[in-house]
């Protein structure tokens, strides 16, 4: 497989894993096709991260399931640093 192959299925699946985390928060998301993907990409590596930590295991991938629920993580954390909340994404308007 070369690179060019490598970065393009790297991209879809991190499309494919911060598209599914955006869909899981209720609300609107203030972000472009490129953060989806570093989301997705990002919640991925974090998911193998947990994954070999607690199995010990090298060469398994963590799954679609915990790389959804990684990156959903982070993008409530980035909802949480712009000042939103969990429905509320905080883009900077104030309530009267």
């Amino acid at each position: 497989m070369g690179l060019l192959t490598y970065l393009l299925i790297l991209a879809l699946s991190g499309l494919i894993v911060g598209a599914l985390a955006r869909l899981a928060l209720p609300g609107p998301d203030p972000m472009g096709i490129g953060m989806t993907i570093l989301i997705g990409i990002a919640g991925s590596f974090i998911a193998g991260v947990l994954v070999r930590l607690f199995t010990g295991r090298d060469g398994y991938g963590a799954g679609i399931v915990l790389s959804v629920l990684c990156a959903t993580g982070l993008v409530y954390l980035m909802r949480r640093s712009r000042g939103g909340s969990l429905t509320d994404p905080g883009l900077g308007r104030r309530r009267l």
